[in-house]
């Protein structure tokens, strides 16, 4: 019997994830659900994910919000 969980993220690099949030909620909204600055000043995919790869904490918030919005 295969008792492992399928883990959701598993396959999917940050690129997709936050590809998809923005497409799902835009930058602005995306900014509300996440005050960081890559997301309210300027936002762009390629700076967003320059800075979600240097910032664990940052990144583990998105993956959650990507989580919830798989609900």
């Amino acid at each position: 019997m295969d008792s492992k969980i399928k883990d959701p993220l598993h396959g999917l690099t940050l690129e997709v994830i936050l590809t998809r949030l923005v497409e799902l909620y835009g930058f602005e909204e995306l900014g509300e659900h996440i005050n960081i600055r890559c997301f309210t000043h300027d936002p762009s995919i390629k700076s967003s994910l320059k800075f979600l790869r240097k910032t664990p904490w940052a990144r583990e918030k998105v993956e959650k919000l990507y989580l919830v919005s798989l609900d």
